[in-house]
């Protein structure tokens, strides 16, 4: 039997997106620095194409390359109306040489920028390990330098 907190557990994917040293971070209305990211909807085929088609609505980047060495996931609590509710958010790798972003109504600014400003850049900690994360295995598969 699944209990009440399982049934609100929601689900989002999202991209730490590379453009060689920068990664993309996003504002959102409330202030917070992140990724894009966004809720698995029906007919999204896999986690993959959740975050594809959320960059797509966020930022209009449509041409990206996936690098499948990294993902992380990160949980936490948020409220609405008064009531905690949990989730968990699928983070993947992945790079783009497109630099024009056309933000969507979601988002009220944007900055590129390279991972140490990134890291201090991003509001939630889980966030900061996160780019942390992505630059250990960037610098360990030769794709970026120290």
């Amino acid at each position: 039997m699944t209990g009440a907190v399982d049934e609100l557990l929601e689900t989002s994917c999202g991209f730490l997106l590379i453009n060689f040293d920068s990664i993309l971070l996003l504002q959102y209305p409330q202030g917070h620095w992140s990724f894009p990211k966004g809720h698995v909807a029906v007919g999204d085929s896999d986690h993959h194409h959740t975050a594809l088609r959320e960059l797509s609505e966020e930022t209009g980047i449509t041409e990206v390359s996936i690098d499948h060495g990294w993902k992380m996931k990160t949980e936490y609590t948020f409220s609405r109306k008064g009531r905690k509710i949990p989730k968990q958010v699928f983070w993947y790798l992945a790079e783009t040489s497109q630099l024009d972003v056309k933000l969507s109504h979601e988002h009220t600014n944007f900055l590129w920028l390279e991972m140490d400003q990134a890291e201090q850049q991003v509001t939630f900690d889980q966030e900061k390990h996160l780019v942390k994360s992505a630059r250990e295995y960037l610098i360990g598969v030769g794709k970026l330098t120290n």
